[in-house]
This record gives C-alpha cells, structure tokens and sequence, in this order.
C-alpha cells in the first residue's frame, strides 16, 4: 500500500540541516503517524512522502518555502525591557504572547529586547532521513476529524 490521501502512514525520520546537525529524530521513539493529505505536515514533507510504502528508506530535502516558510523580517521587533515585568530576559528564552504565539528572544539591550517572532526553522532548508514503517486506510472518524486516532494518534 502506498501513501496517498487519507492514508495513515507511520514513518522514524531524523531532520538535520544542511551543516549535518540533528534537530529532530523519532529514533529511540514510536513512529510518528499521520493522516496524509490533510496538511498535518509541512508541506514539503508531505510531498516527499507521496507514493512510498513499507520499507522505504530515502531522504527528502525540503526547500524554506515548503517547510517553514521564509524569514519575514515584520516578525522581529523591539519591545521595552519593562514589558517582561523584571524577571530575567536571555537570549534564545522563548516566551508565549498573549495572543499564543511563540516569540524568541534574539538580542538584550539595556532598556530593549528584540524579539523574533518566525519560526525558529523559518528560512531553513530541512533534511529529512525517512524510513516508512506502515501504511495503512484511515478510519472514517480519522479522515472526519482530520488527523490520526488511536496506536500513533490520540484518543477521544
């Protein structure tokens, strides 16, 4: 069975970037599983996946545009030191706004913290090692709701 659209696919991968450094692994882990074709991976990912089956093993090398995106340099800004309300501020800190994104500390000044609120992996290409473990048909309730339940997803 190949991966196709609303196919549950289980896959081990390591991400690394282009300098060879791990970022990411499922290696000691479960596979991850997924519902294909429903854009619960980026995009490039998901593409790379398209047509494999059981026991593929191969690499997939996913430009910016279809990971993460690019580096939008309107998500970094200057804010007073004040808005921390005095506690400690570092560089690579991460802090959650309080419309839920994710913002990263990228430079302390006196009185100004820049922050930066891309993706950490924005404007990276990703290296992905894939091996396919499983493919199998999605439920009804899984291709209903979007995503993968039960072994490898989650239960209602």
């Amino acid at each position: 069975m190949q991966i196709s659209k609303h196919k549950v696919a289980g896959i081990h991968y390591t991400l690394r970037d282009n300098d060879g450094n791990i970022l990411d692994s499922s290696e000691g882990r479960d596979p991850l599983y997924y519902l294909h074709g429903e854009g619960n991976l980026i995009p490039g990912m998901e593409n790379g996946l398209a047509g494999k089956s059981p026991g593929d093993k191969f690499q997939i090398k996913v430009p910016a545009e279809e990971g993460y995106g690019l580096t939008d340099p309107q998500m970094v800004q200057s804010v007073p030191k004040s808005a921390f309300g005095g506690q400690p501020v570092e560089v690579g800190m991460q802090f959650q706004t309080n419309q839920g994104q994710v913002v990263t500390v990228t430079s302390v000044g006196d009185n100004e913290v820049t922050i930066d609120a891309n993706h950490p992996l924005a404007g990276q290409e990703l290296n992905f090692d894939v091996e396919v473990i499983e493919v199998r048909d999605a439920t009804n309730e899984e291709v209903t709701h979007k995503h993968v339940h039960g072994p490898g997803g989650h239960h209602h």
